[in-house]
């Protein structure tokens, strides 16, 4: 009765001392990994004017092209009716300008730019004096990290001997993107 009181008593000691380590380990992970390229990349809003700029683009259909599909979000709720057709009046190519930009979005939201270099991608929406990280992806073989400030961001990758830095600074004028290999 004694050996089955001191196994039980061992295996106990041994479970809390694995729920401790594992709870530590999670927590140490999870505080280096919040905050880091990881996390998931914020949606950029889309003005209504960068939208009838992408559709002016558009070619148009013709017989052996497919029609694009309805702008519409979904099938009228029942009972309610489909918007009418234009009238006589209005040229059926006529559009009316949208609305302006939201109020909930910038109105300087930034241009999105990639830079591919030989240890990865990264993506930095560049608005007139600033900069946002929207993204950071390492090449195949490298390694990758990130700094930020609240004047500047680095990305640096890194294989072997090889170095590849980008650098963003807007500090004293508009933000400026450097790629160094080293």
């Amino acid at each position: 009765m004694a050996a089955m009181r001191r196994g039980l008593l061992h295996l106990l000691a041994w479970l809390l001392a694995t729920g401790a380590a594992v709870t530590v380990t999670w927590w140490g992970v999870h505080t280096v990994l919040a905050g880091t390229a990881y996390d998931p990349p914020r949606a950029l809003p889309v003005t209504a004017a960068e939208a009838r700029d992408r559709d002016a683009t558009v070619p148009p259909v013709t017989a052996t092209a497919r029609p694009r599909p309805s702008k519409s979000t979904g099938s009228p709720a029942r009972g309610g009716a489909e918007k009418p057709s234009p009238t006589p009046s209005e040229p059926p190519g006529s559009t009316k300008p949208g609305p302006g930009p939201s109020t909930g979005a910038p109105a300087d939201a930034g241009k999105v730019k990639a830079y591919d270099t030989e240890g990865g991608r990264v993506v930095l929406s560049l608005a007139e004096d600033y900069a946002t990280l929207v993204s950071a992806t390492p090449g195949s073989g490298w390694s990758m990290q990130v700094w930020k400030t609240e004047t500047w961001i680095r990305v640096d990758f890194a294989a072997g001997a090889d170095r590849v830095s980008v650098f963003c600074t807007w500090h004293d004028s508009a933000p400026r993107v450097d790629v160094q290999n080293f």
